[in-house]
């Protein structure tokens, strides 16, 4: 039995819910989100509730049952709340602007980096903390992941983009060894 599956999921007041066999389409104030379940769970709404419950007793049912459980819950917390990622960004002249959908960073290369941010997503830069914010979990840490990509933290200064929960451990360099 999975205990995560298993648990309800509680409906807020101004969320709209559409169960439509495997597809669901969750309305919220912050914005829409839609999804398509696989067919080895099923998703029933009660009151203010859903419930996931596994279609038979087979192996990939019950793999999917949990799965299937917080991906929903993260629909609901996405459309209520929603989710933020912060990247946090150390270099000597490494900048980070936002102007409309386009994210623009000077990360020490010859050239600026732009990036278009994607429809849901919205950016927010202030002094060193960039910060992306939407109702899709999956989005918002995508577009983080890959923003960090185009200059990862290097072990000897620090310098790069990081998470601003991340810790970098640093390393002596070739000075450091000698003793």
């Amino acid at each position: 039995m999975s205990r995560i599956g298993k648990a309800p999921i509680g409906i807020p007041d101004k969320v709209e819910v559409k169960v439509n066999g495997s597809t669901i389409n969750v309305k919220g104030p912050k914005g829409q989100l839609s999804y398509t379940f696989r067919k080895e769970v099923k998703i029933e709404q009660a009151d203010k509730a859903l419930k996931v419950t596994p279609v038979d007793e087979s192996t990939t049912a019950r793999a999917m049952w949990g799965l299937s459980r917080t991906l929903l819950s993260n629909m609901v917390t996405g459309v209520t709340t929603g989710f933020v990622k912060s990247l946090e960004f150390n270099g000597v002249g490494y900048k980070a602007a936002v102007a409309g959908s386009t994210l623009t960073l000077n990360l020490g290369y010859s050239h600026p980096i732009e990036f278009k941010l994607p429809q849901g997503i919205e950016a927010k830069v202030t002094k060193n903390v960039i910060e992306f914010s939407g109702c899709d979990k999956e989005l918002v840490g995508f577009v983080a992941a890959k923003v960090r990509s185009f200059r990862e933290p290097e072990p000897y200064k620090g310098k790069g983009l990081k998470y601003t929960d991340e810790t970098i451990i640093r390393k002596a360099g070739k000075t450091g060894a000698k003793k």
